[in-house]
């Protein structure tokens, strides 16, 4: 049995390291689910939302430890009852979004593993059985060589995961996942394959016959009814199609899409900010600087934003600013950078370069 216990205890250290780590590199993304998790449509929590930054921080902290203090058996009672509690608010949250529909991808491994909401919900079950398990057998549960190597490992774990949290919040993600990594080629991840599997959808229609609303499918053909009056429509999707990695992304410009044009530049300089509003007023002089140095050396800039002419005309008067302004999706511009404003560079659409404001000073360009 102790066998049994130690292989359910490496098994669940391991998955909650690994999903605490992925998301650590970019706690930014998690709190951009949390947000999602707290608006309307979902939990209805708004007003929770100003703080989805801290939750995520102290979710991934304590997932990541909880792993860590597992693995070398640290204090193992309080460690798999906490395990158990946090296992089970992802069982609850992870069955509400896909019994319910709210959440295409809970974020649970972040942007390194996708899962559909059943996929992550049943993950969850297999996890918590595991848990219950080990809290049956915590006995079995011992510190690694001793509890100073075991406590030691822990502190000195902790004190690692708050410097990687606090730098990649000050800079940039360490490990990027995303489809608009260094290195991506924007046009190839929007392409979509000859081949590819195409969405199978149902639709259902709403007639009035005889003064009572009555459901019916496409081959009822309820338009023929003789005295039948159309009310609603809906569709369900039966089966996703595929999705290419990169949807959602345009350039536009006055209404006009430059995307294909601007693909084609060998040297395009975007600086992105998702709201000018939030965006950091000491990045934005730092911005100045850049975008004047990159323009001498023939690069075509843009502002890329999701905010209006209006509010970039205050920030481009403010700082007297040289480029016009690009609009996009803001759920695309935060995926592209997780910084407000960051820079990005491209050439003929493949990314060459990522950066924060803070490292505006320190860019090295190509000439």
């Amino acid at each position: 049995m102790r066998i049994i216990t130690h292989i359910a205890r490496f098994l669940v250290a391991v998955t909650f390291i690994f999903s605490g780590f992925v998301k650590l590199v970019d706690p930014l993304g998690s709190a951009y689910k949390f947000e999602e998790y707290f608006g309307a449509d979902v939990l209805n929590l708004e007003f929770l939302s100003p703080f989805a930054l801290q939750f995520s921080i102290v979710l991934i902290l304590a997932e990541i430890m909880l792993g860590v203090m597992l693995l070398v058996g640290y204090k193992p009672k309080i460690t798999v009852w906490s395990l158990f509690f946090i296992s089970l608010l992802f069982l609850f949250l992870t069955w509400y979004s896909a019994h319910y529909d709210k959440v295409t991808d809970c974020g649970c491994f972040g942007d390194a593993i996708k899962l559909t909401p059943w996929e992550t919900f049943y993950k969850n079950v297999i996890l918590i059985v595991l848990v219950v398990y080990l809290l049956i057998r915590v006995y079995d549960i011992h510190p690694i060589l001793s509890d100073v190597f075991a406590r030691r490992v822990s502190m000195i774990s902790f004190i690692v995961f708050v410097g990687i949290a606090f730098y990649v919040l000050r800079y940039l993600p360490i490990i990027d996942f995303r489809p608009y990594a260094i290195g991506k080629n924007i046009p190839e991840g929007m392409r979509i394959p000859e081949d590819a599997e195409v969405p199978v959808y149902e639709d259902t229609w709403i007639y009035k016959v005889d003064g009572e609303n009555k459901v019916y499918t496409t081959e009822d053909k309820p338009w023929n009814i003789q005295g039948a009056t159309f009310v609603d429509r809906k569709t369900r999707t039966l089966k996703e199609g595929y999705i290419p990695p990169i949807h959602d992304f345009t350039m536009e410009r006055e209404g006009e899409d430059l995307t294909e044009t601007l693909m084609e530049k060998e040297k395009l300089m975007l600086i992105v900010a998702y709201n000018l509003k939030m965006a950091s007023q000491e990045g934005m002089q730092q911005i100045k600087e850049l975008s004047e140095r990159a323009m001498e050396m023939g690069y075509t800039v843009y502002c890329f934003s999701a905010s209006t002419q209006e509010d970039y005309d205050i920030i481009k008067k403010e700082y007297n600013l040289d480029f016009d302004l690009l609009f996009c999706d803001e759920t695309t511009l935060k995926t592209i950078v997780r910084s407000n404003p960051g820079i990005v560079t491209l050439n003929k659409g493949t990314i060459t370069g990522k950066w924060s404001w803070r490292r505006a000073d320190s860019i090295i360009l190509d000439h």
